[in-house]
């Protein structure tokens, strides 16, 4: 994954940018482009009756000029620091919607966004327009959380056994991500996979039950077989940082970015249609809601 050309999703709702202060923090180890993008759209200003075309496009245009200077002020630090920064805005319905053009368009390495965090309990929220990107951005989406970055590790989860992503081609791009940013960020990158086996309480038959133990055995083998054949293709890869977990992924991948301080976890987002939307949606949130790192979403190269 080249890091030249950063796309930074700028939130006019919120005095602090987090994703902008993340790109910088990229930018400053790697020499990338920095391009701040803001989307606007008021349904009083399109539409509007009784007003003239004219007076709305030229409402909409000063509207945009006001975000664009305040885009500019925003980039002044950074370039004072050295930065190559330069300032877009969009008129559209659906940040998600602007986002997804304006990368068809541009084609950024990487987007950046700033995703909500819950003070009291310390979690993660994802809005609407994240989970939409999550699900349509073209480009690898990082989000970012306000909290502390320390810039020091990272985790990609993998999924050795291929349940969403038949030809396992998804593992090997979050494993190259994984390694591309340990040499260009200077991050030690970390390598886990969670399973989790039929428990006891759920045998569904007699059989089962009787070899239970038998199963839970056969079970764990299975996944640590596919895990090494997965590892197995890069040997430069240290086993010091890399665990099979046993259990739900929305409880082993958590308690390992906690025990590990991991900065930034990558996962796979794969989404064929709408219920699977539901599905992915539904473990994913789960795991977000409990972590308290940067995360990194990659898709499947289409």
């Amino acid at each position: 994954m080249k890091l030249q050309h950063l796309l930074v999703i700028i939130d006019p709702t919120r005095t602090d940018q987090p994703a902008l202060t993340r790109a910088r923090w990229i930018a400053q180890r790697c020499g990338a482009r920095l391009e701040l993008l803001a989307c606007e759209y008021n349904p009083a200003l399109d539409n509007a009756l009784l007003l003239d075309r004219g007076d709305l496009d030229a409402a909409q245009r000063n509207l945009l000029d006001e975000r664009l200077a305040w885009l500019q002020q925003l980039a002044a630090p950074l370039r004072e620091a050295g930065l190559d920064v330069h300032c877009q805005v969009r008129w559209g319905k659906s940040l998600h919607h602007q986002v997804v053009l304006h990368c068809e368009q541009t084609s950024p390495d990487l987007v950046l966004k700033s995703a909500h965090h819950h003070n009291l309990l310390k979690r993660l929220l994802l809005t609407n327009n994240d989970w939409q990107l999550i699900r349509h951005c073209p480009q690898p989406l990082w989000l970012v959380q306000h909290g502390e970055w320390s810039g020091k590790n990272l985790c990609a989860a993998v999924d050795p056994l291929h349940a969403g992503d038949t030809p396992a081609t998804l593992d090997h791009r979050l494993i190259t991500v994984a390694r591309e940013l340990e040499q260009r960020l200077q991050l030690d990158a970390h390598y886990l996979h969670a399973y989790m086996a039929v428990p006891r309480t759920l045998a569904f038959n007699a059989e089962l039950l009787a070899d239970y133990d038998n199963y839970v055995l056969r079970t764990e083998a299975h996944h640590r077989e596919a895990f090494d054949a997965l590892l197995a293709h890069y040997p430069q890869i240290d086993r010091q940082r890399t665990l099979l977990g046993q259990g739900f992924a929305e409880e082993v991948i958590p308690a390992y970015v906690k025990d590990h301080a991991i900065d930034l976890l990558l996962m796979g987002a794969v989404a064929r249609g709408q219920l699977d939307n539901a599905l992915i949606g539904q473990t994913a949130e789960r795991v977000f809601e409990e972590v308290e790192c940067d995360l990194l979403v990659i898709r499947p190269r289409t």
